[in-house]
C-alpha cells in the first residue's frame, strides 16, 4: 500500500471515529443527559416511552440531518469551487443559500396563508429555484468581474439583499402555522422529523452518488478546459453537471435547515490539507464525512452551550470557520502579491 493510499485511509477511519463518537454525544446531551447505555438499549429496543421519545423522535432526526444536510453542504461548496476554480467559493458567501432561504420563505408563507400544507419536496423545489436564480445571477457577474475577490463581494451583497426581504417576509407573516420560521431563517435543525429526514437523506444520496460517479471527468475539469478537452471531456456538459448537483445540495440543505455559513468553503479546504489531495474521488467521499462532522458537533454546541436556550447553528460555525475563510483570502493575496 502506498503512502497516499495509507494517508486516505487513515483520514477515512478517523473520521468515522470521530462521527461515531460526536453522535453518541449528541444522542446523550440536551435538557435530559442519558448514558451511552441507555442510548444502546433504547436504540435497539425502545422501551421506555419517554426516552424513546426523547431519543428516537427529537434528538435522533436531528442528528441524522445534521449529518446528511452538513455533509451534502461541504460537497456543494467542493463543486462550486471547482467551478469558479476558487477555493474561497462556496453557496452561503455567493448568496446561493440566501436566494433559497428568500423561495422557501416565500413559497411558506403564500401557502400556509392560504390554508394548504407545504410538503417537503415543494420547499426543496422552491430551494433548487432559489438556487439557480442565484447561479444564474454570479455567473453573469463572473463574466463581467474577473477579480474573484470583487465577485465574493458582489455574492454577500447578493445574500444581503435576499436576507433582508427574508426578514421582511418573516416579520409580517401573521400565519399561525409559521412558527419555526424565524428560527430557520437563521439556520437550525430544530424541529425537523423523520419524514423530512428520509426525503432529504434520499434526495442527498442520489446527488453525492452521482457525484461520485462524474469525478473522473470533474477531475479532469480541475485540471484546467483545455486538459479537460483533450481527455475527451464534454465541457458544456460537466459545467450543467456542476452547477445542477452543487444547487440541488445547497437547495436541499437550505429547504431544511435554513443557510448555514462557511461549512461549504472551509470544510473542502481543511479536506485538502488532511488528505494532501484535490481528487473528487477522495475528496467527495472525504467532504462528506468532514462535513458531517463539522455540522453535527457546531449543532450539538449550539443547542448545549446556552441551554435551555438554543442558538443558531450559524453563529457556531462562524465563530469557528470564519477564521479559516479569512486565512484563505489572505493567503490568496500573499499569493497573488509573490
Amino acid at each position: 500500500m502506498d503512502s497516499n493510499k495509507k494517508r486516505y485511509n487513515v483520514c477515512f477511519l478517523v473520521m468515522i471515529c470521530a462521527l461515531v463518537i460526536i453522535f453518541f454525544i449528541g444522542m446523550g446531551v440536551g435538557s435530559a443527559d442519558i448514558s451511552v447505555l441507555d442510548i444502546s438499549k433504547s436504540l435497539i429496543n425502545p422501551g421506555d416511552v419517554y426516552m424513546g421519545r426523547i431519543l428516537l423522535s427529537i434528538r435522533l432526526p436531528r442528528i441524522i440531518a445534521a449529518i446528511v444536510l452538513g455533509g451534502a453542504l461541504s460537497v456543494s461548496g467542493y463543486l462550486l469551487q471547482i467551478f469558479f476554480g476558487n477555493p474561497i467559493a462556496g453557496p452561503y458567501v455567493l448568496g446561493i443559500s440566501s436566494s433559497a432561504k428568500l423561495f422557501v420563505a416565500l413559497s411558506m408563507v403564500f401557502l400556509l396563508g392560504r390554508g394548504v400544507m407545504i410538503s417537503s419536496l415543494v420547499m426543496v423545489i422552491a430551494a433548487f429555484i432559489g438556487s439557480i436564480i442565484a447561479m444564474a445571477a454570479v455567473m453573469a457577474l463572473a463574466q463581467k468581474v474577473r477579480n474573484m475577490s470583487l465577485l465574493v463581494v458582489c455574492g454577500v451583497m447578493i445574500g444581503y439583499i435576499c436576507s433582508a426581504i427574508t426578514e421582511f417576509v418573516v416579520t409580517f407573516a401573521d400565519d399561525t402555522n409559521i412558527v419555526n420560521l424565524h428560527n430557520w431563517s437563521l439556520g437550525s435543525f430544530s424541529g425537523i422529523n423523520m419524514e423530512q429526514v428520509l426525503v432529504s437523506s434520499v434526495i442527498v444520496i442520489i446527488a453525492v452518488i452521482c457525484t461520485f460517479i462524474f469525478s473522473k471527468p470533474i477531475g479532469a475539469f480541475q485540471l484546467g478546459e483545455n486538459y479537460a478537452r483533450n481527455m475527451g471531456v464534454n465541457i458544456k456538459r460537466i459545467r450543467i453537471i456542476l452547477i445542477l448537483l452543487s444547487s440541488i445540495l445547497s437547495a436541499t440543505v437550505t429547504a431544511f435547515a435554513g443557510p448555514i455559513s462557511f461549512v461549504g468553503i472551509a470544510v473542502p479546504h481543511i479536506m485538502r490539507m488532511a488528505m494532501k489531495t484535490a481528487k473528487p474521488v477522495v475528496m467527495v467521499p472525504g467532504c462528506f464525512l468532514g462535513g458531517a462532522i463539522i455540522t453535527l458537533l457546531c449543532d450539538c454546541i449550539a443547542r448545549t452551550a446556552f441551554a435551555p436556550t438554543e442558538i443558531s447553528i450559524s453563529a457556531v460555525t462562524s465563530v469557528f470557520l470564519a477564521p479559516v475563510v479569512i486565512y484563505l483570502l489572505v493567503a490568496r493575496r500573499e499569493v497573488s502579491r509573490g
